[in-house]
């Protein structure tokens, strides 16, 4: 008998052992809201270590299936998404979130409807588990705000972004790859659901990629109407920077530092540099996009819907943050 196979034997019978416990120490993700073509995208990559596009580190295990009523992109969708999830996933539907936190590591909240989010939101913070909430974050900067008081109160993790935000070349600007950006256009589509802010819907995705670029700072916001109807809004950062935002029919946009060098960002890259960095915060517990950011965009979009009702008079970013602290 060749002295080498116990040995071989002995490998692959470790192997055998090692492998489920190795599986075993993958996070073990809930999802609320079935009701958005994210769940299944995401339970995709995550869970098929054969999908091209797979991110390792988590899998989504249970999920709650929420629902709004009045909401038709959410009543018409959700129980073909959870059919989807069930049957081909084989994930188990809790009947509460409570229940759904005690099964799990940690949550997406992926709710279509950002006016739920609040709510949804306040049980994983009482059980302490790290929290993404997709786009977006809430229905209202008021929302928005109250999420992140309450999670710092209780010192849970919370980030929230569009998955624009981790474009490559969108991601190569931010960290420096022209220097500081002076002016930025980002485009996205834009359509509007009555009962959310106009750019919460869809133009959130545009608008983070411009935040990706600019950072916090914005001053004053004015929206006006291009000759073709769309949307376009434009933020003073101070010290002559100007970041625009503009309706189109994809994703595009582009940076430029002082010196008139330029650089393309807002592109859409797929969803696995978004589930990457989810899944690299919920191992660490380090969101990667601060509140203070997410809010600034927030109420760079709030903003833009009182310059509308304005007549496109400019409005301060200031006044808007402290109605929202008032509001609370």
């Amino acid at each position: 008998m060749n002295p080498s196979v116990p040995l071989i034997l002995c490998f692959f019978s470790f192997f055998l052992w090692i492998t489920p416990l190795l599986a075993e120490k993958d996070l073990r993700i809930g999802m609320i809201g079935l009701d958005t073509s994210h769940v299944v995208a995401f339970t995709k990559v995550l869970n098929d270590p054969h999908h091209p596009d797979h991110v390792s580190g988590a899998r989504v295990v249970a999920a709650f299936k929420g629902g709004s009523p009045d909401l038709k992109a959410s009543s018409s969708r959700i129980d073909g998404f959870t059919q989807t999830l069930t049957k081909d996933y084989g994930i188990e539907i809790c009947p509460s979130i409570e229940e759904l936190c005690t099964k799990v590591d940690a949550i997406m909240l992926e709710s279509v409807d950002g006016r739920a989010h609040l709510k949804q939101a306040q049980p994983v913070i009482a059980a302490g588990l790290p929290l993404f909430i997709d786009k977006p974050m809430a229905g209202s900067l008021e929302d928005c705000l109250r999420i992140f008081e309450l999670a710092k109160q209780a010192r849970v993790p919370v980030f929230s972004s569009s998955s624009l935000r981790y474009a490559k070349e969108t991601q190569a600007v931010r960290q420096g790859a022209i220097g500081q950006i002076t002016y930025a256009l980002c485009s996205s589509p834009a359509s509007i659901e009555p009962t959310h802010p106009d750019l919460f819907w869809y133009g959130i995705h545009g608008c983070e990629s411009l935040f990706t670029v600019m950072g916090t700072g914005c001053q004053e916001v004015t929206r006006r109407t291009t000759k073709d109807g769309l949307i376009e809004v434009t933020g003073h950062w101070g010290q002559g920077r100007i970041g625009v935002f503009r309706e189109a029919k994809s994703y595009s946009g582009i940076a430029k530092n002082r010196e008139g060098k330029s650089a393309q960002v807002g592109s859409y890259d797929g969803y696995a540099p978004l589930l990457k960095e989810v899944v690299g915060f919920f191992q660490s517990g380090v969101p990667p996009v601060s509140p203070e950011e997410t809010i600034e965009l927030f109420a760079f979009m709030e903003a833009a819907d009182q310059s509308k009702r304005l007549g496109g008079a400019s409005v301060s970013l200031h006044t808007i943050l402290k109605k929202g602290k008032n509001y609370r």
